[in-house]
């Protein structure tokens, strides 16, 4: 416990610029208060003492702010920065040599794809930004970054950088587009259109594209059926369209 506790703080020093003295990161960094309260729980619940594990885990998001459930895997030369308002679910595990800072949720779904596993695995050294929510049983890929605020449900890549979320409100044009799509087998909603990203506004020019060609050819079809053209045929051939080509570019 001691040789966790002495890389606990060099970490600090070498990842926060601000910290000065051993006797100042001892006792003004409630990130490393709550790591070190988290050995002493996850001791705990790992030896079947679970309600003083709780007792410990509770005492140490009084004092600190930051939630570490005791049933949580935090590897070695982890550095919470800030903290506050920071939740780590009970089937978290935390590779070494990541780093978190304040306001981040590494939460869990009710219903877990994987049997007993309803948080996410960060990989080493992967950093996740102020307010990012890492969300169900996926994988975070060693080396990744999720930036701000960012909001991850789906595996990650080692090395890469996630950013922007998911919540949106979408307006007619937006369902017309999200329908058009989903008729494609294209997942739409896995990017944004207010990304500022050429190849999005692209696919979303595209998608608004099929929308009102789709509308012109329907008006067309219904004029020639008022007129006695019989249209079956046309009306069941399909879009010949590769929605999982379309998907895996813009994943």
């Amino acid at each position: 416990m001691l040789d966790r506790l002495r890389e606990n703080l060099r970490v600090v020093f070498d990842r926060d610029p601000a910290a000065r003295t051993v006797w100042e990161v001892v006792t003004c960094y409630p990130g490393f208060h709550a790591l070190t309260l988290h050995i002493v729980a996850h001791g705990l619940w790992t030896r079947d003492c679970k309600w003083l594990a709780r007792l410990v885990s509770h005492v140490g998001r009084f004092l600190t702010g930051i939630e570490v459930h005791p049933g949580a895997t935090i590897g070695r030369r982890v550095f919470i920065d800030h903290g506050m308002g920071t939740v780590i679910g009970e089937h978290t595990v935390i590779g070494d040599d990541c780093t978190l800072y304040q306001g981040v949720t590494l939460g869990g779904l009710g219903l877990a794809s994987k049997p007993g596993k309803r948080h996410p695995t960060l990989g080493q050294g992967v950093v996740v930004g102020a307010g990012a929510k890492v969300i169900g049983p996926i994988e975070i890929g060693e080396g990744a970054k999720i930036g701000p605020n960012a909001v991850v449900i789906k595996d990650v890549p080692a090395g890469a950088v996630m950013v922007a979320n998911l919540a949106r409100q979408v307006d007619k044009r937006d369902r017309e587009r999200e329908e058009k799509a989903e008729q494609l087998g294209f997942s739409a909603y896995g990017i944004s259109s207010d990304m500022n990203d050429p190849v999005v506004k692209a696919i979303h020019g595209l998608l608004d594209h099929t929308v009102i060609t789709d509308q012109k050819v329907e008006a067309i079809l219904k004029k020639l059926e008022q007129l006695g053209v019989d249209c079956a045929e046309e009306r069941a051939a399909g879009d010949r369209f590769d929605p999982g080509y379309l998907n895996k570019i813009v994943d």
